[in-house]
C-alpha cells in the first residue's frame, strides 16, 4: 500500500520537479498597473503570483489576483494604478517553504492566507508552488475518489448586464476566483478581470472608474463539461492540459483548488511507477 500523499514532504512528492521553474519577479517600486498587466498573463499558470523584490533583489512579498482586486474594489481609478507601487498593496507574509515541508502543512498555510501560492529555494533563487502545480500530484496519485464524490459548492453566478464592480464584489463575498454566467457554460475569472483593466488602461483613457465597466463587453471562457465520472488522477490529467483549468461534472464545479483540498484525504495515496498517458479530452488511458 502506498503512502498517504499529504504526509509526504514536497521533495518526496515532486523530486526534481519542485524547482524546475523560476519565479516571476517585480521590483517593489514599480507601479500597480505593471503588476496588473503581469498578473493578467500569469494567473492560473504554475506561477500564479508575482514575487516582489527589494533593492537588493531579496523577496519581500507577493502580489496576485486577490491583492490587486481587493485594492481595485476600494480604489477603482486610473490614478490609483499609476500613483501607487506594488509595495503598498503586496501581501507581506511571504510564504517560503523548504523541500522538507510536508504537503499537508503547505496546504494548511494556503488555507490560512487564502492564497494558494508559496516559493521554495532553488539553485539560482526561488521557484513557485501554486494550486495548479498540485495537478501534477493528482495525476500520479492512487485513489478511488471520483468527480461525483468531490464536495458540492454553491455555484456563484452573474448576469450579462452586471458590471466589473459587481463581479469583484461577488468574488470576495463568496471567496472564489471564478463566476459562472447564469444559464450558460461560460465563466469569468480574476485573470480576465485584470486583463480587461489592463486593456482599458492602454486603449480607453476616458474610462476612470473601473467598477462601472459592463461585463458584456468582455470575452468569457468556456467551461469544460465532462460526462464520465472520472477518477481524481484522470481529472487532473485533463485539467493539467487546459490553459485555464475549470471542469463541470453534472452540478459539481472542479478547480485546481478543489484538487488541492482533496489531496488532504487519507484516501489519496502515493501511486507506484510511471503514470500512463491519458487523452487530454476524456481522460481515458492511451495505449
Amino acid at each position: 500500500m502506498g503512502n498517504s500523499i499529504s504526509d509526504l514532504t514536497l521533495d518526496e512528492v515532486f523530486a526534481d520537479r519542485l524547482t524546475e521553474r523560476p519565479c516571476v519577479y517585480i521590483n517593489k517600486d514599480r507601479e500597480v498597473w505593471v503588476a496588473t498587466e503581469m498578473c493578467a498573463q500569469y494567473l492560473e499558470t504554475n506561477v500564479d503570483a508575482i514575487v516582489v523584490r527589494d533593492a537588493e533583489k531579496n523577496p519581500m512579498g507577493i502580489v496576485g489576483g486577490y491583492d490587486l482586486l481587493d485594492h481595485l474594489r476600494k480604489n477603482p481609478t486610473r490614478d490609483f494604478q499609476y500613483d501607487n507601487t506594488v509595495e503598498q498593496i503586496m501581501y507581506k507574509n511571504l510564504p517560503i517553504v523548504e523541500k522538507e515541508t510536508k504537503l499537508k502543512d503547505l496546504i494548511a498555510k494556503w488555507k490560512e492566507s487564502r492564497r494558494a501560492f508559496a516559493i521554495t529555494p532553488n539553485e539560482f533563487g526561488y521557484s513557485p508552488i501554486s494550486a495548479r502545480k498540485m495537478l501534477e500530484v493528482g495525476i500520479k496519485c492512487k485513489t478511488d475518489i471520483t468527480a461525483s464524490s468531490l464536495p458540492k459548492k454553491k455555484i456563484v453566478t452573474f448576469a450579462p448586464d452586471d458590471t466589473l464592480g459587481r463581479i469583484i464584489d461577488l468574488m470576495f463575498e463568496h471567496n472564489t476566483r471564478k463566476l459562472l454566467l447564469e444559464y450558460s457554460d461560460q465563466f469569468i475569472s480574476d485573470r480576465q478581470v485584470l486583463g480587461e483593466i489592463s486593456r482599458i488602461l492602454k486603449f480607453q483613457p476616458d474610462v476612470d472608474n473601473f467598477r462601472d465597466i459592463p461585463v458584456n463587453q468582455m470575452e468569457l471562457e468556456e467551461i469544460k463539461v465532462i460526462k464520465d465520472d472520472m477518477t481524481l488522477n484522470k481529472l487532473c490529467s485533463v485539467m493539467y492540459r487546459m490553459d485555464h483549468p475549470y471542469i463541470f461534472y453534472k452540478d459539481i464545479a472542479i478547480s485546481p483548488w478543489d484538487v488541492t483540498v482533496t489531496l488532504l484525504s487519507e484516501k489519496v495515496r502515493k501511486g507506484e511507477g510511471v503514470s500512463k498517458k491519458t487523452c487530454p479530452h476524456c481522460g481515458k488511458e492511451i495505449d
